[in-house]
C-alpha cells in the first residue's frame, strides 16, 4: 500500500497511527504535528498538569515511533491539500516562508480543535486559552496563593479549571451564561449538583451573565459583566468551547457538518477519494444516521480501530459502543455513560452530597447515566443502557 499521512498528532493521530501498524499495515506511515513537542495527553492539561501534580503527559516515547517506524514530523502545519495530485502541503510553524509538499495514498485528518476566543478581548499575558501544554505552563506560572482569576465558561474546562485553581488557593470567579455549570453537557439538574461542589470549594459562581468587555487597570483587569457587575482579576481564562481545525481543507472539496466538522461515513471516509478524519474534528455518521462530533478520550482509540481496520481492509471494530467520559473536580470524578442531553428527563438516584446518581431518560428508555465518586453505580449501567432498557426497570431497581 502506499503512503499514509496523518496529519494531526494529538491522541486521534497517535491512535490511528498505532491502530494501522496492529492491523497489518507494513507501508510508510507519516505522522505530522503543528506542535515541536512529541505527542502528549490533553485532559491532565486542566487538572493534573496545572496543579503541578505531573509535569509530563507524553503519550510514547521517542523510540516507540522508531521501533514502529513512523515518521513524525513535528513543527510542521497543514496549510493545505490537492486530492486530484494527492498531495498536502506542510509549512514550518518556524517559518511560514518553508513549506513542502507530502505525496499521500491514503491522507487522514486527525487536525483537532482550536479554542474559541471572545471578539475584541485584548491580546494580553494575563488573558488565557487552554489547549496546548505551551498554554497550560504558562498559566501555570500565575497560579499563586491569594491571585485572583476569572473564569469564562463552567463548561468541562472551565469547571475544571476553577477546581485546580482552588486547589492552589486561588480566588476564583466562575462566570457561565447558561442558568448553572455543566448545563450544555449535562442538562441543568445534574449541573446544579456539580455547582454544588464549586460552591463547596468557594468558588464565586455568577450564572446567567456574561461577559461583556475587559480593561487593564494597575497590573490587573477590570471585567464587567453582562449585568453590570465588575470583577478585578490578575488574570482571566476563556473556556467557552472549541471549533474544528479545517481552515486548512477549504477548497479541497472536503465536507464539513453544521458545526465546522469533517463530515465522515461510519468509518471515516469523507466525500473525497483518499481522504478520510478522526477524532475531535471528524463529524461521524452514526447508527440513526446523522452525523456527529463526539469529543471524549476514549472516542478517538474507537474510531481509530474502525478506521484502521476499513483503510487496511482488516475489518476493525464497530464504534458503536456505549460513550463513556469523565471529569475529576475536587477529589471527586464525575462519569457520564451513554448519550446524555439537556434535553433529557433526569431522575436523580443517589445523592450523598459530594456524590451523586443520575439516570437519564429519552422516549421511556434508559439513554445514560450520570455520577460522580459513584464509579461502580455509574459502570455496572452499560449493559442497562446498551440494551436501552425501560427507564422503569432501573428506577424501580434503584428504589429498593
Amino acid at each position: 500500500m502506499e503512503r499514509v499521512v496523518i496529519v494531526g498528532a494529538g491522541l486521534a493521530g497517535l491512535r490511528t497511527a498505532e491502530e494501522l501498524r496492529r492491523a497489518g499495515f507494513d507501508g510508510e506511515l507519516v505522522l505530522v504535528g503543528a506542535e515541536t513537542c512529541l505527542p502528549y495527553d490533553r485532559p491532565p492539561l486542566s487538572k493534573e498538569f496545572l496543579r503541578g501534580d505531573v509535569d509530563d503527559t507524553t503519550l510514547r516515547p521517542r523510540e516507540f515511533f522508531d521501533d514502529e517506524r513512523i515518521d513524525l514530523r513535528l513543527g510542521a502545519v497543514a496549510t493545505g491539500i490537492d486530492p486530484e495530485r494527492r498531495t498536502v502541503t506542510l509549512t514550518a510553524a518556524s517559518d511560514p516562508d518553508t513549506f513542502e509538499e507530502l505525496e499521500y495514498g491514503e491522507l487522514v485528518v486527525a487536525t483537532g480543535l482550536t479554542p474559541r476566543r471572545i471578539p475584541g478581548l485584548p491580546e494580553s499575558e494575563g488573558i488565557h486559552v487552554l489547549r496546548s501544554v505551551d498554554d497550560a505552563r504558562g498559566l501555570r506560572t500565575r497560579l499563586v496563593p491569594g491571585a485572583r482569576a476569572l473564569v469564562v465558561g463552567a463548561g468541562f474546562v472551565g469547571c475544571e479549571l476553577a477546581a485546580s485553581m482552588r486547589s492552589a488557593d486561588v480566588d476564583v470567579v466562575l462566570v457561565e451564561p447558561r442558568s448553572t455549570s455543566l448545563e450544555a453537557a449535562l442538562g441543568p439538574t445534574v449541573g446544579a449538583l456539580v455547582a454544588r461542589l464549586h460552591a463547596e470549594a468557594g468558588v464565586d459562581l455568577r450564572t446567567g451573565v456574561g461577559l461583556a468587555g475587559v480593561a487593564s487597570v494597575s497590573g490587573a483587569y477590570r471585567a464587567t459583566l453582562g449585568d453590570g457587575s465588575e470583577i478585578v482579576a490578575d488574570l482571566i481564562v476563556v473556556g467557552i468551547g472549541s471549533t474544528p481545525v479545517t481552515d486548512w481543507l477549504h477548497g479541497s472539496g472536503v465536507a464539513l457538518d453544521t458545526d465546522g466538522g469533517v463530515r465522515c461515513d461510519e468509518s471515516g471516509r469523507t466525500g473525497v477519494e483518499h481522504v478520510w478524519a478522526v477524532g475531535d474534528v471528524a463529524s461521524w455518521t452514526g447508527e440513526a444516521g446523522v452525523a456527529e462530533r463526539v469529543e471524549h478520550w476514549s472516542n478517538c482509540g474507537e474510531q481509530a480501530r474502525s478506521l484502521a481496520g476499513a483503510l487496511t481492509g482488516s475489518g476493525g471494530e464497530d464504534t458503536a459502543q456505549v460513550r463513556y467520559f469523565w471529569s475529576d473536580q475536587y477529589g471527586v470524578k464525575i462519569q457520564a455513560l451513554g448519550s446524555v442531553a439537556e434535553t433529557d428527563r433526569v431522575h436523580v438516584v443517589v445523592d450523598d452530597g459530594r456524590k451523586f446518581v443520575a439516570y437519564y431518560e429519552r422516549d421511556g428508555r434508559l439513554t445514560g447515566v450520570v455520577g460522580a465518586g459513584k464509579a461502580g453505580a455509574v459502570m455496572k449501567m452499560r449493559g442497562k443502557i446498551a440494551e436501552s432498557v425501560p427507564i422503569g426497570d432501573v428506577l424501580e431497581v434503584a428504589s429498593t
